[in-house]
């Protein structure tokens, strides 16, 4: 995978994160912890793409190539 591949993904999933953000209504807590875990999912995906941890048993995260 590019880099140019991994800055799109994050660039979308950021975008797709700001829509929600703005023109979902929910509660402000809610909208905290979806943000949370994204935020974590991302970051643990960007941190096996680039071979700093190994892959986390029991977790299933797709490659995508």
């Amino acid at each position: 995978m590019t880099l140019v591949q991994i800055v799109v993904i994050l660039v979308v999933v950021g975008l797709v994160m700001w829509l929600i953000n703005t023109y979902i209504p929910m509660a402000a807590s809610i909208k905290s912890l979806l943000n949370i875990i994204v935020f974590v999912v991302l970051l643990i995906w960007v941190l096996q793409t680039f071979g700093l941890i190994g892959p986390i048993p029991g977790l299933k995260m797709p490659a995508l190539k």
